[in-house]
């Protein structure tokens, strides 16, 4: 039995089933989600985080689901209503269409679609829509801000993101992704494109609206962002978005960069511990996000868009180029692999020492030692 075979009879029925059982799955993990994160960042900054609602705190998320279901739903007078209020699911069902071709395990999906790494492309800006939506819909200047910043943040950071992933296709030489997972059966394509992982981490940093990259939903910026004018179900449903965005693309990253199911031993040792591949890495990526959120500081706008389009932007381009050019004379993917680890380790020493010297800078004023950003 292939990938995305009818399993429960009639193929419709079965996509049905197999969207249901993402449905239940994609909600729970958006739960725990929360929960998590609260954890975490209760962990770095010396707090303890939920305890009360359930054993350690386990039931917080469900206590919330119910909480925001019970809210009034709330209309601001000078909002447009249709677009207001059609706007979330705008926004969310997008990043739903993503989990449709994503491979959790061998024949284990809704669908496998021969262009699925294609189809991701073009989904990715659809929720762009959704967030417009919502902040010329809200009537507020506010949410106006903050859905404008997001739009231009996520058109600007998507040309990064898919020329990281163009980078794959081209040395996997197809688009479909139970294909790539099946490639990197004996090594991932992080050891061999590094640098195209670094770029992808953070544009979908930049995309998820994850610190660094937080500012279109800031609270000391624009109050909240695009979504400062919902409540009750409408809000949940963007922060339902944007957990499941999350989730989906750590998966996603796993599939194309870190051997998905397959690596390592994954066609050997069955579904059980292909399941636990995917899961354990997607996990690993989000925990990653996590931790960045509360050790890493918000940039400025003015400072998160020259970081796309006078760097990132270029040294995605010249990865693609080299890419090509070791293709196309066809030098050893050992080669490629050192060019592509040296220069990751130039780009992050370069990040480094300039956010370090920026923070030394600040320190002081003229020749004056600033005590307000001096150490204690």
């Amino acid at each position: 039995m292939e990938f995305g075979d009818p399993f429960f009879g009639n193929s419709y029925i079965d996509a049905i089933i197999r969207l249901n059982i993402v449905v239940l799955v994609m909600t729970l993990v958006v739960i725990y989600l929360t929960y998590g994160e609260r954890k975490v960042l209760g962990r770095i900054q010396q707090r303890i985080g939920p305890n009360r609602t359930g054993p350690g705190g386990l039931l917080q998320g469900f206590a919330d689901a119910l909480k925001l279901l019970s809210k009034e739903d709330l209309r601001p007078r000078n909002a447009d209503r249709w677009v207001f209020e059609l706007a979330p699911f705008a926004a969310f069902v997008p990043i739903f269409v993503i989990l449709v071709t994503l491979p959790f395990a061998e024949n284990w999906g809704v669908r496998n679609l021969s262009l699925g790494l294609f189809f991701v492309f073009s989904i990715l800006g659809l929720n762009i829509v959704g967030i417009l939506m919502a902040g010329l819909g809200s009537g507020s200047k506010y949410a106006l801000l903050g859905g404008v910043r997001a739009a231009a943040q996520m058109i600007s950071y998507e040309i990064p993101l898919v020329i990281s992933l163009l980078a794959v296709a081209m040395l996997a030489g197809t688009f479909n992704l139970n294909e790539i997972v099946l490639l990197q059966e004996t090594r991932p394509y992080i050891i061999v494109q590094p640098l195209a992982f670094v770029i992808f981490f953070t544009a979908m940093l930049a995309e998820l609206h994850r610190a660094p990259f937080d500012i279109p939903v800031a609270e000391s910026e624009v109050s909240g962002g695009y979504f400062i004018e919902y409540s009750g179900m409408r809000w949940s449903l963007f922060q339902l978005a944007e957990y499941t965005a999350m989730w989906a693309f750590s998966i996603f990253a796993a599939v194309v960069f870190l051997g998905g199911w397959a690596w390592p031993m994954g066609t050997e040792w069955g579904w059980g511990w292909q399941l636990f591949l995917t899961i354990a890495k997607s996990f690993a990526l989000i925990f990653s996000m996590m931790w960045i959120r509360g050790t890493v500081v918000r940039l400025r706008i003015d400072q998160l868009m020259n970081f796309c389009w006078k760097g990132l932007i270029e040294i995605s381009f010249a990865l693609l180029l080299v890419n090509g050019f070791f293709l196309y004379y066809g030098w050893p993917e050992e080669v490629l692999a050192l060019v592509q680890w040296a220069a990751t380790i130039i780009f992050i020493g370069f990040i480094y020492t300039r956010g370090v010297r920026r923070s030394r800078a600040n320190e002081y004023i003229g020749t004056y030692r600033n005590p307000e950003a001096a150490t204690p």
